[in-house]
Protein backbone atom coordinates (compact mmCIF):
# COMPACT_ATOMS: atom_id res chain seq x y z
CA UNK A 1 0.00 0.00 0.00
CA UNK A 2 1.35 3.46 -0.84
CA UNK A 3 2.11 5.71 2.11
CA UNK A 4 1.09 9.37 2.37
CA UNK A 5 2.62 12.00 4.62
CA UNK A 6 1.16 15.31 5.76
CA UNK A 7 3.76 18.06 6.04
CA UNK A 8 3.31 21.12 8.23
CA UNK A 9 6.30 22.99 6.83
CA UNK A 10 5.96 26.48 5.37
CA UNK A 11 6.15 26.08 1.58
CA UNK A 12 5.76 29.78 0.80
CA UNK A 13 9.51 30.07 0.20
CA UNK A 14 9.23 27.57 -2.63
CA UNK A 15 7.23 30.15 -4.60
CA UNK A 16 9.64 32.98 -3.84
CA UNK A 17 11.36 32.75 -7.24
CA UNK A 18 8.01 32.95 -9.02
CA UNK A 19 6.89 35.90 -6.89
CA UNK A 20 10.19 37.71 -7.53
CA UNK A 21 9.86 37.15 -11.26
CA UNK A 22 6.27 38.41 -11.26
CA UNK A 23 7.22 41.52 -9.29
CA UNK A 24 10.15 42.09 -11.64
CA UNK A 25 7.91 41.99 -14.74
CA UNK A 26 5.41 44.35 -13.12
CA UNK A 27 8.23 46.78 -12.34
CA UNK A 28 9.41 46.68 -15.96
CA UNK A 29 5.91 47.45 -17.24
CA UNK A 30 5.62 50.28 -14.74
CA UNK A 31 8.88 51.82 -15.98
CA UNK A 32 7.78 51.49 -19.61
CA UNK A 33 4.41 53.14 -18.94
CA UNK A 34 6.12 56.09 -17.26
CA UNK A 35 8.43 56.55 -20.25
CA UNK A 36 6.01 55.86 -23.12
CA UNK A 37 6.39 59.35 -24.70
CA UNK A 38 10.16 58.85 -24.99
CA UNK A 39 10.03 55.17 -26.00
CA UNK A 40 7.48 55.18 -28.81
CA UNK A 41 9.20 58.02 -30.69
CA UNK A 42 12.52 56.19 -31.00
CA UNK A 43 13.62 55.69 -34.60
CA UNK A 44 14.67 52.06 -34.08
CA UNK A 45 11.08 51.25 -33.05
CA UNK A 46 9.44 53.14 -35.92
CA UNK A 47 11.61 51.27 -38.42
CA UNK A 48 11.25 47.91 -36.65
CA UNK A 49 9.51 44.81 -37.90
CA UNK A 50 6.70 43.10 -35.99
CA UNK A 51 9.05 40.72 -34.16
CA UNK A 52 11.52 43.42 -33.11
CA UNK A 53 12.76 43.24 -29.52
CA UNK A 54 13.08 46.57 -27.75
CA UNK A 55 15.56 47.20 -24.94
CA UNK A 56 14.52 49.46 -22.07
CA UNK A 57 16.96 50.48 -19.25
CA UNK A 58 15.64 49.35 -15.85
CA UNK A 59 17.36 49.63 -12.49
CA UNK A 60 18.11 46.36 -10.78
CA UNK A 61 15.80 45.28 -7.96
CA UNK A 62 17.05 44.33 -4.53
CA UNK A 63 15.36 42.37 -1.81
CA UNK A 64 14.62 44.06 1.50
CA UNK A 65 17.12 43.15 4.18
CA UNK A 66 18.33 44.40 7.56
CA UNK A 67 21.76 46.00 7.49
CA UNK A 68 23.96 47.28 10.32
CA UNK A 69 24.76 50.97 9.86
CA UNK A 70 28.34 51.94 10.65
CA UNK A 71 27.50 55.64 10.47
CA UNK A 72 26.41 57.16 13.78
CA UNK A 73 23.57 59.19 12.31
CA UNK A 74 20.07 59.82 13.51
CA UNK A 75 17.42 57.67 11.89
CA UNK A 76 13.65 57.69 11.81
CA UNK A 77 12.16 55.84 14.77
CA UNK A 78 15.48 55.67 16.57
CA UNK A 79 16.90 57.70 19.43
CA UNK A 80 15.86 59.15 22.76
CA UNK A 81 13.21 61.51 21.45
CA UNK A 82 15.52 64.51 20.99
CA UNK A 83 15.24 64.69 17.18
CA UNK A 84 14.10 68.14 16.07
CA UNK A 85 12.40 69.30 12.90
CA UNK A 86 15.02 70.18 10.29
CA UNK A 87 17.67 67.70 11.47
CA UNK A 88 19.48 66.02 8.56
CA UNK A 89 18.94 62.29 8.71
CA UNK A 90 20.88 61.46 5.56
CA UNK A 91 21.71 62.57 2.05
CA UNK A 92 21.69 60.95 -1.36
CA UNK A 93 24.97 59.77 -2.77
CA UNK A 94 26.72 62.25 -5.01
CA UNK A 95 24.45 65.20 -4.22
CA UNK A 96 26.72 67.18 -1.90
CA UNK A 97 27.98 70.38 -3.41
CA UNK A 98 31.64 71.37 -3.55
CA UNK A 99 33.04 67.83 -3.56
CA UNK A 100 33.96 67.81 -7.26
CA UNK A 101 33.99 64.46 -9.03
CA UNK A 102 32.04 61.83 -7.13
CA UNK A 103 33.77 58.74 -5.76
CA UNK A 104 30.63 56.84 -4.72
CA UNK A 105 29.34 53.82 -6.67
CA UNK A 106 26.38 54.38 -8.97
CA UNK A 107 23.13 52.47 -9.33
CA UNK A 108 23.22 49.28 -11.36
CA UNK A 109 20.81 48.92 -14.25
CA UNK A 110 20.32 46.59 -17.17
CA UNK A 111 18.42 46.64 -20.44
CA UNK A 112 15.15 44.72 -20.26
CA UNK A 113 13.92 43.19 -23.51
CA UNK A 114 10.32 43.87 -24.51
CA UNK A 115 8.67 42.78 -27.75
CA UNK A 116 6.85 45.25 -29.96
CA UNK A 117 3.58 43.41 -29.35
CA UNK A 118 3.90 43.90 -25.58
CA UNK A 119 4.68 47.57 -26.09
CA UNK A 120 1.62 47.97 -28.33
CA UNK A 121 -0.59 46.40 -25.68
CA UNK A 122 0.48 49.04 -23.16
CA UNK A 123 0.10 51.91 -25.64
CA UNK A 124 -3.29 50.90 -27.03
CA UNK A 125 -5.03 49.72 -23.86
CA UNK A 126 -6.91 53.02 -23.33
CA UNK A 127 -7.20 54.21 -26.97
CA UNK A 128 -10.32 53.93 -29.13
CA UNK A 129 -12.00 55.60 -32.08
CA UNK A 130 -14.11 58.41 -30.60
CA UNK A 131 -17.79 58.97 -31.36
CA UNK A 132 -18.12 55.56 -33.02
CA UNK A 133 -21.72 55.04 -34.13
CA UNK A 134 -23.71 52.13 -35.44
CA UNK A 135 -24.03 52.57 -39.19
CA UNK A 136 -23.51 50.00 -41.89
CA UNK A 137 -22.75 46.59 -40.39
CA UNK A 138 -20.71 43.97 -42.16
CA UNK A 139 -20.77 40.29 -41.27
CA UNK A 140 -17.34 38.89 -40.46
CA UNK A 141 -16.49 35.20 -40.17
CA UNK A 142 -14.42 34.30 -37.16
CA UNK A 143 -11.24 32.30 -37.63
CA UNK A 144 -12.40 29.49 -35.28
CA UNK A 145 -15.51 27.38 -35.73
CA UNK A 146 -17.40 25.12 -33.35
CA UNK A 147 -19.44 21.94 -33.82
CA UNK A 148 -22.85 22.98 -32.55
CA UNK A 149 -25.33 20.85 -34.53
CA UNK A 150 -25.90 17.34 -35.92
CA UNK A 151 -27.45 16.33 -39.24
CA UNK A 152 -28.37 13.24 -41.23
CA UNK A 153 -25.86 14.00 -43.97
CA UNK A 154 -22.23 14.93 -43.90
CA UNK A 155 -18.66 13.69 -44.21
CA UNK A 156 -17.73 10.32 -42.77
CA UNK A 157 -14.88 11.98 -40.89
CA UNK A 158 -17.49 13.97 -38.94
CA UNK A 159 -19.57 10.99 -37.75
CA UNK A 160 -20.89 11.51 -34.23
CA UNK A 161 -20.47 7.99 -32.85
CA UNK A 162 -22.30 8.59 -29.58
CA UNK A 163 -25.39 10.08 -31.20
CA UNK A 164 -25.33 7.37 -33.89
CA UNK A 165 -25.49 4.61 -31.26
CA UNK A 166 -28.25 6.45 -29.37
CA UNK A 167 -30.19 6.84 -32.61
CA UNK A 168 -29.86 3.10 -33.25
CA UNK A 169 -31.11 2.25 -29.74
CA UNK A 170 -33.98 4.69 -30.12
CA UNK A 171 -35.03 3.13 -33.44
CA UNK A 172 -34.92 -0.41 -32.03
CA UNK A 173 -36.94 0.63 -28.96
CA UNK A 174 -39.65 2.30 -31.03
CA UNK A 175 -39.98 -0.67 -33.39
CA UNK A 176 -39.57 -3.34 -30.72
CA UNK A 177 -36.77 -4.93 -32.71
CA UNK A 178 -34.54 -6.85 -30.28
CA UNK A 179 -32.77 -9.05 -32.80
CA UNK A 180 -31.35 -6.67 -35.39
CA UNK A 181 -28.82 -4.59 -33.47
CA UNK A 182 -26.85 -3.43 -36.47
CA UNK A 183 -26.48 0.27 -37.24
CA UNK A 184 -28.29 1.20 -40.41
CA UNK A 185 -27.63 4.21 -42.67
CA UNK A 186 -30.65 5.99 -41.22
CA UNK A 187 -29.03 5.87 -37.76
CA UNK A 188 -25.82 7.63 -38.72
CA UNK A 189 -25.55 11.21 -37.40
CA UNK A 190 -22.96 13.76 -38.53
CA UNK A 191 -21.48 16.67 -36.59
CA UNK A 192 -21.89 20.01 -38.30
CA UNK A 193 -19.73 23.05 -37.59
CA UNK A 194 -20.99 26.61 -37.54
CA UNK A 195 -18.79 29.65 -38.01
CA UNK A 196 -19.03 32.37 -35.38
CA UNK A 197 -20.53 35.41 -37.06
CA UNK A 198 -20.16 38.85 -35.49
CA UNK A 199 -21.13 42.32 -36.61
CA UNK A 200 -18.81 45.30 -36.54
CA UNK A 201 -19.41 48.88 -37.49
CA UNK A 202 -17.58 50.04 -40.62
CA UNK A 203 -15.14 52.92 -40.32
CA UNK A 204 -12.81 54.80 -42.67
CA UNK A 205 -9.70 56.74 -41.63
CA UNK A 206 -8.29 59.32 -44.02
CA UNK A 207 -4.57 59.76 -43.27
CA UNK A 208 -3.44 63.05 -44.81
CA UNK A 209 0.19 64.21 -44.69
CA UNK A 210 1.97 67.29 -45.99
CA UNK A 211 5.00 66.30 -48.10
CA UNK A 212 5.97 69.73 -49.41
CA UNK A 213 9.45 71.23 -49.39
CA UNK A 214 8.83 73.05 -46.10
CA UNK A 215 8.43 69.71 -44.34
CA UNK A 216 11.98 69.00 -43.26
CA UNK A 217 13.49 65.81 -41.86
CA UNK A 218 12.16 66.49 -38.36
CA UNK A 219 8.63 67.38 -39.51
CA UNK A 220 8.31 64.31 -41.76
CA UNK A 221 9.66 62.06 -39.02
CA UNK A 222 7.09 63.32 -36.52
CA UNK A 223 4.21 62.93 -38.99
CA UNK A 224 5.27 59.43 -39.99
CA UNK A 225 5.75 58.45 -36.35
CA UNK A 226 2.19 59.48 -35.51
CA UNK A 227 0.67 57.66 -38.48
CA UNK A 228 2.87 54.59 -37.82
CA UNK A 229 1.32 54.11 -34.37
CA UNK A 230 -2.16 55.07 -35.56
CA UNK A 231 -2.10 52.43 -38.32
CA UNK A 232 -0.87 49.75 -35.91
CA UNK A 233 -3.56 50.76 -33.41
CA UNK A 234 -6.35 50.50 -36.00
CA UNK A 235 -5.20 47.11 -37.27
CA UNK A 236 -4.78 45.77 -33.75
CA UNK A 237 -8.13 46.82 -32.30
CA UNK A 238 -10.45 46.99 -35.33
CA UNK A 239 -11.03 44.43 -38.06
CA UNK A 240 -13.32 46.45 -40.29
CA UNK A 241 -11.48 49.76 -40.71
CA UNK A 242 -10.26 51.03 -44.05
CA UNK A 243 -7.29 53.40 -44.19
CA UNK A 244 -6.94 55.81 -47.11
CA UNK A 245 -3.50 57.40 -47.49
CA UNK A 246 -3.36 60.90 -49.00
CA UNK A 247 -0.19 62.91 -49.61
CA UNK A 248 -0.05 66.50 -50.83
CA UNK A 249 2.08 69.53 -51.67
CA UNK A 250 0.31 71.94 -54.01
CA UNK A 251 -1.59 68.93 -55.37
CA UNK A 252 -3.02 65.98 -53.49
CA UNK A 253 -3.13 62.34 -54.53
CA UNK A 254 -4.04 58.97 -53.07
CA UNK A 255 -0.96 56.79 -52.51
CA UNK A 256 -0.14 53.33 -51.26
CA UNK A 257 0.92 52.71 -47.68
CA UNK A 258 4.54 52.12 -48.71
CA UNK A 259 4.69 55.39 -50.65
CA UNK A 260 3.04 57.23 -47.79
CA UNK A 261 5.78 56.26 -45.32
CA UNK A 262 8.83 56.31 -47.60
CA UNK A 263 8.35 58.64 -50.56
CA UNK A 264 9.53 62.24 -50.28
CA UNK A 265 8.20 65.26 -52.16
CA UNK A 266 9.06 68.92 -52.67
CA UNK A 267 7.41 72.12 -53.87
CA UNK A 268 4.98 74.51 -52.27
CA UNK A 269 2.09 73.90 -49.90
CA UNK A 270 -1.61 74.10 -50.65
CA UNK A 271 -3.52 72.27 -47.93
CA UNK A 272 -6.88 72.89 -49.56
CA UNK A 273 -5.91 70.34 -52.23
CA UNK A 274 -5.94 67.43 -49.78
CA UNK A 275 -9.18 68.63 -48.14
CA UNK A 276 -10.82 68.84 -51.56
CA UNK A 277 -9.64 65.32 -52.43
CA UNK A 278 -10.86 63.97 -49.09
CA UNK A 279 -14.29 65.53 -49.66
CA UNK A 280 -14.49 63.97 -53.14
CA UNK A 281 -13.51 60.51 -51.82
CA UNK A 282 -16.17 60.72 -49.10
CA UNK A 283 -18.90 61.76 -51.55
CA UNK A 284 -17.97 59.15 -54.16
CA UNK A 285 -16.99 56.10 -52.10
CA UNK A 286 -18.08 56.39 -48.48
CA UNK A 287 -21.61 57.39 -47.59
CA UNK A 288 -21.60 59.04 -44.13
CA UNK A 289 -24.78 57.13 -43.30
CA UNK A 290 -22.94 53.84 -43.81
CA UNK A 291 -19.45 54.63 -42.49
CA UNK A 292 -17.79 56.32 -39.55
CA UNK A 293 -15.32 58.81 -41.01
CA UNK A 294 -12.11 60.06 -39.36
CA UNK A 295 -9.85 62.46 -41.30
CA UNK A 296 -6.44 63.16 -39.71
CA UNK A 297 -4.09 65.73 -41.23
CA UNK A 298 -0.49 66.57 -40.27
CA UNK A 299 1.39 69.56 -41.61
CA UNK A 300 3.93 72.18 -40.59
CA UNK A 301 1.29 74.88 -41.16
CA UNK A 302 3.41 76.69 -43.75
CA UNK A 303 0.49 77.13 -46.12
CA UNK A 304 -0.11 79.80 -48.75
CA UNK A 305 -1.90 82.66 -46.91
CA UNK A 306 -4.34 83.02 -49.79
CA UNK A 307 -5.32 79.35 -49.39
CA UNK A 308 -6.24 79.48 -45.70
CA UNK A 309 -9.82 80.68 -46.19
CA UNK A 310 -10.47 77.92 -48.71
CA UNK A 311 -9.12 75.37 -46.20
CA UNK A 312 -11.50 76.75 -43.60
CA UNK A 313 -14.47 76.41 -45.95
CA UNK A 314 -13.60 72.83 -46.95
CA UNK A 315 -13.12 71.67 -43.35
CA UNK A 316 -16.51 73.14 -42.43
CA UNK A 317 -18.01 71.07 -45.26
CA UNK A 318 -16.27 67.88 -44.10
CA UNK A 319 -17.07 68.24 -40.39
CA UNK A 320 -20.82 67.43 -40.66
CA UNK A 321 -19.92 64.25 -42.55
CA UNK A 322 -17.34 62.82 -40.15
CA UNK A 323 -17.20 61.67 -36.53
CA UNK A 324 -14.01 63.56 -35.74
CA UNK A 325 -11.54 65.70 -37.69
CA UNK A 326 -7.99 65.87 -36.33
CA UNK A 327 -5.38 68.42 -37.36
CA UNK A 328 -1.82 68.20 -36.08
CA UNK A 329 0.73 70.93 -36.65
CA UNK A 330 4.45 70.31 -36.30
CA UNK A 331 6.34 73.39 -35.12
CA UNK A 332 9.96 73.67 -36.22
CA UNK A 333 12.76 74.71 -33.82
CA UNK A 334 12.33 78.36 -34.82
CA UNK A 335 8.67 78.37 -33.59
CA UNK A 336 7.41 80.51 -36.40
CA UNK A 337 3.75 81.50 -36.38
CA UNK A 338 1.44 79.38 -38.51
CA UNK A 339 -1.13 81.22 -40.58
CA UNK A 340 -3.11 78.02 -41.12
CA UNK A 341 -3.55 77.31 -37.41
CA UNK A 342 -4.65 80.91 -36.87
CA UNK A 343 -7.36 80.44 -39.50
CA UNK A 344 -8.51 77.06 -38.15
CA UNK A 345 -8.96 78.46 -34.64
CA UNK A 346 -12.13 80.09 -35.93
CA UNK A 347 -13.81 76.66 -36.06
CA UNK A 348 -15.95 76.10 -32.99
CA UNK A 349 -16.90 72.42 -33.17
CA UNK A 350 -16.24 69.72 -30.51
CA UNK A 351 -15.51 67.22 -33.31
CA UNK A 352 -12.61 69.34 -34.59
CA UNK A 353 -9.47 68.62 -32.53
CA UNK A 354 -6.08 70.26 -33.01
CA UNK A 355 -2.64 69.55 -31.53
CA UNK A 356 0.78 71.14 -31.86
CA UNK A 357 4.00 69.14 -31.61
CA UNK A 358 7.35 70.75 -30.82
CA UNK A 359 9.27 67.65 -29.75
CA UNK A 360 9.22 63.95 -30.61
CA UNK A 361 8.12 63.15 -27.05
CA UNK A 362 4.78 64.80 -27.83
CA UNK A 363 3.74 62.13 -30.36
CA UNK A 364 2.17 59.96 -27.65
CA UNK A 365 0.14 62.84 -26.10
CA UNK A 366 -1.12 63.65 -29.62
CA UNK A 367 -2.31 60.05 -30.03
CA UNK A 368 -4.11 60.27 -26.71
CA UNK A 369 -5.78 63.57 -27.58
CA UNK A 370 -7.10 62.27 -30.90
CA UNK A 371 -7.98 58.72 -29.84
CA UNK A 372 -8.89 59.30 -26.20
CA UNK A 373 -11.05 62.48 -26.17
Amino acid sequence: MPEFFVSRQDWSLCRQAYLDQKRHLERIKEVIRKNLPEIISEENIIMAEGNKIIKVPVRSLEEYRIRFSLEKNKHVGQGKGQTQEGDVLGSSLGTKEGKGAGDEPGDDYYEAEVTLDELEEMIFEDLHLPNLKETKKQLLLAESSQYKDVRKTGLMANVDKKRTVLQCLKRRSLRGDKEHNKITPEDVMFKTWDADVKEQTSAVVLAMMDTSGSMGVFEKYIARSFFFWMVRFLRTKYENVQIIFLAHHTRAKEVSEEEFFTKGESGGTRCSSVYQLALEIINERFNPREYNLYPFHFSDGDNLPSDNEKCLELIQKILPLCNLFGYGEIINPYYRTSTLMAALKKIDDPNFVTVTIKDKNEVYPALCKFLRP
